[in-house]
């Protein structure tokens, strides 16, 4: 097996294995075997378990994030319409079998300070998704996009934990709406002096 095609093995078994069960409750002789790979190539395209964690979730942010931004950009949507867009994706989503919640948020939850290099690829998802909501915000009328765009941010993660935990596509419609309520109160105060 050439040494791409372990690689692939290896983070498609680590993302199946990890999101389903949780990155510490999943062994290495596990994936290994799983996968398929030999531990000699294995260890020839993951030196640790850290550098295949990191692996699985920095390739899972670019599908993560490709998937939502084909989403957003499909059709002809308003400015508006694509910012509430970030909001409908995830309904399918949260409504899918396998549903387990953000892999983000559940790695660092796990894993906390013991993995810098997971800890670092999960704050650098959230850096990413905040600068796309603040890229879609930027077209809007609003009179502070980067707060909008930060409280995007927590309606998604929210709306996320919620549905994990209650088992329930949901909060995706309500984070919808909540997101609709902030846009047009940011969108009042837009140009002029509101209270803060």
């Amino acid at each position: 097996m050439q040494r791409h095609e372990a690689e692939s093995k290896l983070l498609d078994t680590a993302e199946a294995l990890f999101y389903e069960r949780g990155i510490q409750a999943v062994g290495m002789a596990e994936l290994r075997t799983a996968s398929g790979v030999s531990l000699k190539r294995f260890y020839q395209c993951f030196t640790s378990k850290d550098e295949l964690v990191e692996a699985y979730l920095r390739r899972r942010d670019e599908r993560w994030r490709s998937a939502l931004s084909t989403y957003v950009a499909r059709d002809d949507r308003s400015p508006e319409q694509a910012v509430l867009a970030v909001c409908d994706w995830p309904h399918d989503w949260f409504a899918e079998p396998g549903f387990r919640g953000c892999a983000f948020l559940n790695s660092f939850g796990e894993l906390g300070g013991s993995s810098p290099a997971a800890a670092a690829a999960a704050r650098d998802h959230k850096d990413e998704l905040r600068h796309y909501l603040r890229k879609l915000v930027g077209e809007l009328d609003v009179a502070d996009p980067d707060q909008l765009a930060e409280q995007l941010l927590v309606l998604v993660d929210g709306a996320t934990a919620t549905a994990a935990v209650g088992g329930d596509p949901g909060p995706a419609r309500s984070a919808r709406a909540a997101a609709a309520a902030l846009i047009t109160a940011a969108s009042r105060c837009a140009g002029s002096s509101c209270p803060k």
